[in-house]
């Protein structure tokens, strides 16, 4: 049996989030449940914590534990989720927004082009939107744009030309069948070229970039004064999002000052330089490779 996931940069994220042992926790990207563990291991009795995920295969991962709650959600749900359970505020957030290797390793789940099988990709199974239905019924500009602003691809308009002119003559339905029609596009390195565009596809199937907006600005309204958030991001265009964030409290990184010049946001950065894995775990555990960290806590 493999491993559903391990964890990144695990102490890292809990000595950024100086958890507190009577404090309110939330776990966003609940997953394998590492962080989650890592979390309920530093709270005391009186400590709560929430774990979110829209897998329904994760419901196994959850630990037996009176201070845990599972919410099967979105996290872009977090402040509904919150005045639901009668939380007035929480003292740390914590995201791992990466796909864990049990997304990668079920071949059946559509997300690796390691294996064939469905071009799936969703994150939630109970969910509509497919892959396979993306590339089959959206018109070529809206494949172009995917491919540029979500895999930042060069080629994205000649991406998009080509898996239009070839599905006219042949629906798109496996994983190699599509690998194999994009060949002609393909130079050597056929794995570094078609990672964006798996994860172009990925972002669109499960609304990642809108979702993590929501996230952010929930995340600013449950955080309790002095309250703290960690995220772990793979890609720029995610850290992109926190950083300004972060840094601005816009998604555009537009600043603002008050009358004294100094910068208006509702955040005071805790790691200024962005954490990344040591030399030893991305040995250990090669996915952590691209993991940024950061911190920041909320201002009064």
């Amino acid at each position: 049996m493999s491993t559903y996931h391990i964890p990144v940069l695990l102490e890292e994220s809990l000595q950024g989030l100086s958890i507190l042992p009577n404090g309110t926790y939330v776990d966003v990207t609940f997953g394998g449940g590492g962080h989650s563990k890592g979390i309920l291991s530093r709270l005391g009795n009186e400590g709560r914590l929430f774990g979110f995920d829209q897998d329904a295969d994760t419901k196994k991962n959850i630990p037996n534990d009176k201070r845990f709650c599972f919410v099967w959600s979105n996290f872009r749900y977090i402040s509904n989720f919150m005045r639901y359970h009668e939380v007035d505020g929480v003292d740390g957030i914590l995201a791992d927004l990466g796909v864990s290797s049990h997304h990668f390793d079920e071949a059946e789940r559509g997300f690796s082009f390691r294996f064939d099988g469905k071009l799936d990709m969703r994150m939630n199974q109970s969910a509509t939107l497919t892959a396979e239905h993306i590339l089959n019924t959206y018109s070529e500009e809206a494949l172009a744009d995917i491919f540029y602003y979500y895999g930042e691809l060069s080629q994205a308009r000649k991406l998009a030309k080509h898996i239009v002119k070839e599905r006219a003559s042949q629906p798109i339905t496996g994983i190699f069948q599509f690998v194999a029609l994009l060949q002609p596009l393909l130079g050597r390195d056929n794995k570094k070229q078609l990672a964006p565009i798996f994860q172009a596809l990925r972002i669109e199937v499960n609304g990642e970039m809108n979702a993590l907006k929501e996230l952010l600005n929930g995340a600013l309204q449950v955080l309790k004064p002095g309250g703290r958030i960690a995220v772990i991001t793979y890609h720029s265009l995610e850290d992109r999002l926190v950083k300004n964030f972060f840094k601005t409290g816009n998604f555009e990184g537009k600043v603002e000052k008050d009358f004294f010049g100094k910068i208006s946001t509702p955040f005071k950065l805790i790691n200024r330089q962005v954490i990344i894995p040591s030399n030893d775990e991305i040995q250990a555990n090669p996915r952590s490779r691209s993991a940024k960290l950061r911190i920041a806590e909320k201002l009064a």
